[in-house]
């Protein structure tokens, strides 16, 4: 077991670990128990009631935060011709066509958010190896993968995060920074557990939601109760 830092330990001794707090009071506290020398982000963990390994219980898509994230998210286009320029003008701040996926072939992956064109993903795919392992390659369920790159972009930008299951069936979701004001995290929250259950597969029984636990970059995780705030 590694060794936790001071701070850390100090935090969980504030916390009651067998508890599980209603949604407002966990942020609540997140905010509390944040004491470092910068803007931590904050998490929302889910443990779904799913199996990852079969095709049809699989959870995956993405949502626009109210609020957004807190970040400064950069995003590169792949696409063709007069799609560059649009991807330019609609402040993508890469935008290329074959000399991009071979950019970033060599290494190059100072982006946080890949989008591409239907048209270009037989170049993309490609990049298959180096973008998939980090959870950063285009694709449609997402809206990455779009002719509709204004949009993509503007989504992205606005604060527009991808879930997905993996492979013990936990989806872990940004939703803010500890400086964000109370009920804006709470309206971030409510937005991923919403579109969380909306995605909710056919294919899974009993209790979906089973876990959520709530934390900042730096802090131990608090337990929300999974049935708050729930809204099918």
């Amino acid at each position: 077991m590694p060794k936790r830092a001071k701070k850390y330990l100090e935090a969980r001794q504030q916390i009651d670990r067998e508890s599980k707090y209603e949604p407002e009071e966990a942020l609540a506290k997140v905010k509390a128990l944040s004491n470092r020398s910068f803007d931590e982000t904050v998490e929302a963990a889910f443990r779904l009631g799913v199996n990852p390994k079969h095709a049809d219980q699989q959870v995956r898509g993405s949502v626009v935060l109210p609020h957004g994230t807190g970040k400064t998210v950069r995003v590169i286009v792949f696409a063709k011709g007069e799609k560059i320029t649009e991807a330019e003008e609609s402040g993508a701040d890469f935008a290329g066509s074959d000399e991009l996926v071979a950019k970033v072939q060599e290494g190059w992956l100072d982006f946080d958010v890949a989008v591409a064109t239907p048209d270009m993903m037989s170049s993309v795919g490609k990049l298959g190896k180096i973008l998939g392992p980090r959870g950063m390659m285009p694709n449609p369920k997402s809206g990455t993968v779009t002719f509709d790159i204004a949009r993509a972009i503007s989504d992205i930008k606005a604060g527009k995060v991808e879930y997905r299951t993996d492979k013990a069936g936990n989806v872990h979701v940004p939703i803010g920074k500890v400086s964000f004001e109370q009920d804006k995290l709470e309206e971030n929250f409510q937005t991923v557990l919403d579109a969380l259950v909306k995605a909710r597969p056919v294919a899974a029984k009993g209790q979906y939601i089973r876990n959520i636990t709530v934390s900042s970059t730096m802090s131990p995780g608090i337990k929300i109760n999974p049935g708050a705030g729930a809204r099918s």
